[in-house]
């Protein structure tokens, strides 16, 4: 007889009954009324009115006349003594895992088990695997009964699984990079691990141990050091981590966006004189031609640095002029290459399309580093030149584009009306509404009103 009808036999036999039918249901939850997957989507009061409800587990049995599964009394075996969701769930698959272990064995609702009792008793010591591998926890003490019936199906005892930091924040930023690009991915890794740094510091290791006290004290610490933008940054960062890891029920609840972010003042780049512009350029086609190149690109197309760190030889188009540029708003926009910029781009033609556009040392070449410490390399460049002229932090790449954008308006506004200029420049500029190119023109002024000087006539200011 072999081996596999041998073992076959014996499943059937201990498993299955009337026509391979099972005798009972999988044990189910009941989470006081809404989807346990869809927690982390629940407000805080559909959290706290699930939990104010009575959490149990619920099975059917089939009935041996009838030979139709009926529901049986639910289990509850203390569960709503725990607060929190993640507690009453480890206790239910604990019940969960228990009831299946005795309906395997043999247990019967409503009928005399002793037999399966005496098997299942904590002295008989093939038992002893099945209560030693569920650690115990201190439960708050309850009201003395004095005279106890001994129930069918002991109440397990749990203790919840220990997380580390190092566990929980590895899993969030796997789960991160495999849905962000890699420049948004990095806004993720680098503030994580400098929270893990701290949190070590401070002897914190354990993920459940991480309170909003704990958060906010931190995010005072990179205040102290810092600034309120890259505090508020830093608790953006983090909130987005915490809410992947209460997804995914390794923390309860994500408490950081109760955490107000701080009132800033955002600063633009000022837009160039005339003679800065002059300067700069005369110093760069004697020092750093590369560096001039960049800033034609910015200048001449209007692009953002980060958008021409992204360029590759692929993206420029020689023959039909034409430059793909992935920017922030949609996931490619097309924008012609003027002929100004036509006549000063080397040939690339024989170049590798993947390559990047602009590297250290030459146009067209191989930089295989992420897009923002592109854009950090290249501001750091420039920082070089403008020092030499002593510009503040208020002059930088980007005011080449502020600068370019405010000529072309104002040589517009020469031909056309107001109406007739936006229109046209918002084919030109990349903004996705006229309203955001309009608040874009105000912010950078430039539209200035004609000269008032006949308004103000000696004999108005005499009278004033």
């Amino acid at each position: 007889m072999s081996l596999n009808f041998i073992l076959l036999s014996t499943v059937y036999d201990n498993v299955y009954g009337l026509n391979m039918k099972l005798n009972y249901s999988e044990p189910k939850f009941y989470t006081g009324g809404v989807p346990i997957k869809g927690w982390s989507k629940l407000s805080s009061k559909q959290k706290k009115d699930a939990l104010a409800k009575d959490w149990y587990v619920y099975f059917s049995y089939r009935n041996p006349e009838t030979k139709k599964l009926v529901r049986q009394t639910p289990i509850k075996a203390g569960v709503n003594r725990f607060k929190t969701k993640r507690e009453r769930l480890l206790f239910m698959n604990a019940i969960k895992r228990a009831l299946i272990k005795r309906l395997e064995g043999g247990y019967v609702p409503n009928a005399d088990n002793a037999n399966l009792i005496s098997k299942l008793s904590p002295s008989n010591a093939a038992d002893k695997t099945d209560t030693e591998t569920i650690p115990k926890k201190v439960i708050p003490p309850t009201k003395v009964i004095k005279k106890a019936t001994p129930a069918p199906l002991a109440s397990p005892i749990i203790e919840e699984p220990y997380t580390t930091i190092q566990e929980a924040f590895d899993f969030a930023l796997k789960i991160k990079k495999q849905s962000l690009s890699p420049n948004s991915y990095s806004g993720y890794h680098g503030p994580l691990k400098q929270f893990q740094k701290w949190l070590e510091e401070n002897e914190i290791n354990d993920i459940k141990a991480i309170t909003k006290k704990t958060v906010v004290q931190y995010l005072n610490s990179v205040l102290a050091r810092t600034s309120p933008r890259t505090r508020n940054n830093a608790r953006t960062s983090l909130s987005a981590i915490f809410t992947t890891l209460e997804d995914n029920e390794i923390i309860d609840d994500n408490f950081i966006p109760k955490i107000k972010p701080l009132s800033t003042k955002p600063t633009r780049n000022k837009t160039f004189t005339p003679k800065q512009e002059s300067d700069l350029q005369t110093y760069m086609e004697e020092h750093d031609k590369l560096l001039l190149s960049f800033v034609q690109f910015i200048s001449l197309c209007f692009l953002r640095p980060i958008e021409v760190c992204r360029l590759k030889i692929k993206d420029i188009d020689i023959a039909d002029r034409k430059i793909y540029v992935k920017a922030k708003n949609k996931k490619v926009k097309i924008k012609i290459i003027p002929e100004i910029l036509l006549n000063l781009l080397p040939d690339l033609s024989n170049a590798n399309p993947e390559h990047s556009l602009f590297t250290p040392y030459e146009i067209g070449g191989e930089w295989d580093v992420p897009e923002r410490d592109k854009r950090n390399y290249y501001s750091k460049r420039f920082k070089k030149v403008k020092d030499n002229f002593n510009l503040g932090v208020e002059y930088g790449l980007y005011s080449y584009r502020h600068t370019y954008i405010t000529k072309l308006y104002r040589e517009m506004r020469k031909e056309l009306n107001p109406s007739e200029t936006k229109s046209t420049l918002l084919g030109i500029t990349g903004h996705s509404t006229l309203t955001s190119l309009e608040k874009y023109l105000r912010d950078i002024d430039a539209e200035l009103p004609e000269d008032y000087s006949e308004f103000l006539q000696p004999s108005i200011i005499n009278k004033v």
